[in-house]
């Protein structure tokens, strides 16, 4: 029976403590490491983007009248940048002043740039212009134990999870850096992804590029569940630590 006490209050010492790979990412991975990045990103053109679409040529004043006004940064008014933008219709096309309807749905934006180029220069209007294309109705949503939790607005045709995680201004230190959720909802499903930040392997998920709509959902850990319950309190942790102590003790001492 004194053996079990001691194991207990040991026990609950350990349990109060926070360990290293609690709270750090990729804990597993080593100095020199080298891995092949996988460019394949499924970023295709689906209906109901918004797209904004940048030209622009040697010569400013050739290119300025094919441009929208707002330019594209972090601090853009998403609002704005949508109203400006070319929405994908349901008959997977957009309308563009300059080339008319184009079909544009099962494209990347890289894609679609090429293929406006080369309309461009077949039709006689540019030379050599240079297209740059961003989808501005992406968003996606942090919640959970994170600085600051919200949805925000992508411009980026790339972005990973550390990337997103960012915008929400990083793990508090009472998050959990494992069994995060990720919800994505592609074809007409809903999927649910749980993945650990600690481990390498993230890299080489389908979930490490997010996409249009995606929420990532943190975890407390096991330290804020403990704050927000009876065990948690204060004067509960000193009771229960000091009738513990004092049985143990009690316990040794016979």
């Amino acid at each position: 029976m004194r053996n079990f006490f001691i194991l207990l209050l040991i026990s609950f010492l350990i349990l109060s403590c926070s360990h290293k790979n609690q709270l750090t990412y990729v804990d597993n991975i080593r100095e020199g490491d080298i891995s092949k990045v996988n460019f394949k990103i499924n970023n295709l053109i689906e209906i109901g983007d918004v797209l904004k679409i940048d030209v622009r040529t040697v010569v400013e004043e050739v290119s300025a009248p094919y441009n929208t006004l707002s330019s594209l940064n972090q601090n853009s008014n998403a609002n704005q940048m949508i109203l400006e933008g070319y929405e994908v219709a349901k008959d997977s096309t957009i309308k563009y002043p300059f080339l008319g309807e184009i079909i544009v749905v099962g494209l990347t934006t890289n894609q679609l740039a090429i293929k406006l180029r080369n309309m461009f220069i077949s039709d006689g209007q540019l030379t050599n212009p240079h297209i740059r294309i961003n989808k501005v109705n992406s968003k996606f949503t942090v919640l959970g134990e994170v600085k600051s939790p919200g949805t925000y607005f992508n411009y980026e045709n790339q972005l990973n999870v550390f990337q997103a995680l960012g915008f929400a201004g990083d793990l508090l230190i009472t998050a959990k850096r494992k069994n995060v959720k990720l919800i994505r909802q592609e074809n007409g499903l809903r999927k649910t992804y749980k993945f650990s930040l600690d481990k390498t392997e993230i890299f080489d998920k389908p979930y490490y590029y997010i996409k249009s709509n995606d929420v990532i959902i943190i975890e407390p850990n096991y330290s804020k569940i403990k704050s927000a319950g009876f065990i948690g309190s204060p004067s509960s942790i000193a009771s229960i630590s000091s009738l513990v102590l004092s049985i143990t003790l009690l316990l040794i001492n016979n």
